[in-house]
């Protein structure tokens, strides 16, 4: 079984990337998602933050770097976890993607075959950022720069899809790795 971690910075296009992948009949586990159901009545995230509401933990994690710190240490484990399940689950497939944006952040790497990368150009995730959360630009530069830069993730990565145009070129370009990864 070959394990794919799919990650990129915020706003990239991941989700997209995900979506496709999908489509085309492979097993995605969304590490967002499992983030956000294990947030759900954590009575540690609860007691330390007092609170597990995401929009309000969010508010909360992204203006002091030491509180996002603390609650990646209570999520992070639970998220590994959840990784190794869904491996051990579907262990009959051949391939197995994990959507994983925090990939590096986590130290998930090493849970990981081959590691797939969406970019898109920093301004670009930026206005993406803002429309699709309707995030002032102060608050939306806060969560691009509350991760690891590109830069220092690309390298570490066995392929990069760009996400700098349209929909179809996306497309296109999830094809094309997908083919090179198969």
């Amino acid at each position: 079984m070959i394990k794919v971690a799919l990650t990129g910075n915020i706003a990239s296009g991941k989700s997209v990337v995900q979506g496709l992948i999908s489509k085309m009949g492979f097993l995605v586990l969304d590490t967002d998602e499992c983030a956000h159901n294990l947030l759900k009545d954590n009575r540690e995230v609860e007691k330390t933050f007092g609170t597990s509401d995401r929009s309000e933990l969010a508010k909360i994690v992204f203006s002091d770097k030491s509180k996002l710190k603390k609650l990646e240490e209570i999520l992070h484990p639970l998220v590994r976890d959840e990784i190794l399940k869904f491996f051990k689950n579907n262990s009959q497939n051949d391939i197995l993607f994990v959507a994983v944006p925090q990939l590096f952040e986590a130290g998930f790497e090493n849970l990981f075959d081959k590691i797939i990368f969406v970019d898109a150009p920093y301004n670009l995730r930026l206005e993406r950022l803002k429309k699709r959360n309707n995030y002032d630009e102060n608050y939306a530069k806060l969560r691009l720069d509350s991760q690891m830069d590109s830069s220092v993730k690309i390298p570490k990565c066995d392929y990069v899809i760009n996400n700098a145009s349209s929909l179809d070129e996306l497309e296109k370009n999830t094809k094309e790795c997908l083919k090179l990864l198969l």
